[in-house]
């Protein structure tokens, strides 16, 4: 059984998003990106997987295709296979989301 505590894998890196592993397969991953304040990640798109981030501190602003949302913990977005899709954090506080994309690129 793989277990981990998710809290202590969390990293800030003050010259770009961290993107943190936690579980991985060859059918899908499971990461931790942690944002601090200006700090995003680029749009960009997946053919044949889906991505789901997920808020659990802070705030983002997300994209998938043409639209933006603000997401707040407890939110979550779906970038379906093919969709450009990115994060940023515009907020003045740091930002920790789970992200799932199945299956694995």
């Amino acid at each position: 059984m793989e277990i981990k505590d998710l809290k202590s894998l969390v990293q800030y890196n003050p010259e770009k998003m961290a993107k943190i592993p936690v579980f991985s397969s060859d059918k899908m991953f499971f990461d931790l990106y942690a944002l601090l304040p200006g700090q995003a990640q680029k749009v960009h798109a997946h053919e044949g997987s889906d991505k789901v981030y997920y808020v659990l501190e802070g705030e983002v602003v997300v994209r998938i295709g043409d639209e933006e949302a603000l997401l707040v913990p407890g939110m979550a977005a779906l970038a379906r296979s093919g969709e450009a899709h990115g994060v940023r954090n515009e907020s003045a506080n740091p930002a920790l989301l789970l992200v799932v994309m199945a299956p694995r690129p």
